[in-house]
């Protein structure tokens, strides 16, 4: 009688290209799922999923293996509406415009923002401030009353104060400008949030949830000032820590062009650039 090791057989060359490809499409799930609100959900799911087929399989429960397959166009229907801002997001991600910051626009951005954040919080007036990256925030916008001013810090500074008409909402920067003020932004549904974290933080994690824009939230009871961005929040920057954080993920995409550039200049070939033959080749990261 053969032990069940040795009737395994080998796959072959195709076998081992669909074992890669999708060993590499679970590793691209579980990286953006990583830190979401559904990501305990989907391993609690996958996990029961995956038990139940190893237990019909070995104890040939028949019942429940031919229940198993009758489900699952179910079970995958359930998933997609369970996931429905995973997707989304996903999707966003798919089709977004690649949006490269001049370095100048991110440096007079970010001092404007920081300055307004500061004051902002020395007088603990609360504010909520949203920087459209990539994936575009029209849908938000609308919720809000449409502005197209260029940004400063007395501007922000002034639509936050309490009894204008449009404190109580978010604004929307992109670039150089204030795109809408008031603006409704959507709350996250995690469960995991401390009590003190109040609508403005949530709203906060759930726009840099749905969109990659990043948002500075400052508390009206504390001053403390926070920024989000991809539903993670850090909290209690000082003006300096906001500005090297702000400036670090709105010009990283056009340091890393500069880095390519100037390393084919030079003739050296950069970690990640296909080879060529000249140095003077021009490669977009």
């Amino acid at each position: 009688m053969m032990n069940w090791w040795e009737r395994m057989t080998l796959p072959g060359a195709a076998g081992m290209v669909e074992i890669l490809i999708l060993s590499f499409l679970f590793y691209l799930a579980i990286r953006f799922f990583r830190g979401t609100p559904g990501a305990h959900v989907l391993f609690g799911l996958v996990g029961l999923i995956t038990a139940l087929i190893v237990l019909t399989r070995v104890a040939h429960l028949e019942a429940l293996n031919w229940m198993l397959r009758q489900m699952s166009v179910y079970v995958a229907l359930a998933l997609l509406i369970i996931f429905q801002p995973e997707v989304r997001r996903a999707l966003a991600e798919l089709g977004r415009r690649h949006l490269v910051w001049q370095e100048p626009d991110a440096q007079f951005l970010c001092n404007q923002v920081v300055r307004a954040v500061e004051e902002l919080a020395r007088q603990r007036i609360g504010a909520l401030i949203a920087i459209e990256r990539d994936i575009g925030t029209r849908a938000i916008q609308e919720t809000g009353v449409p502005i197209d001013a260029r940004v400063s810090a007395e501007l922000l500074v002034t639509l936050f104060v309490p009894q204008t008409p449009l404190h109580d909402g978010g604004v929307i920067l992109s670039g150089a400008r204030l795109l809408a003020a008031g603006c409704m932004f959507p709350l996250t549904q995690r469960m995991d949030i401390g009590h003190e974290l109040g609508t403005r933080h949530r709203a906060a994690l759930g726009v840099t949830e749905e969109t990659d824009a990043i948002c500075v939230v400052v508390s009206e009871t504390t001053g403390a000032v926070s920024v989000a961005i991809r539903g993670r929040m850090t909290r209690h920057l000082d003006g300096e820590r906001l500005r090297r954080i702000l400036l670090a993920v709105l010009t990283r995409r056009r340091r890393t062009e500069n880095r390519f550039r100037a390393a084919l200049r030079f003739g050296h070939r950069p970690a990640g650039a296909p080879p060529g033959r000249g140095g003077d080749q021009e490669v977009s990261p």
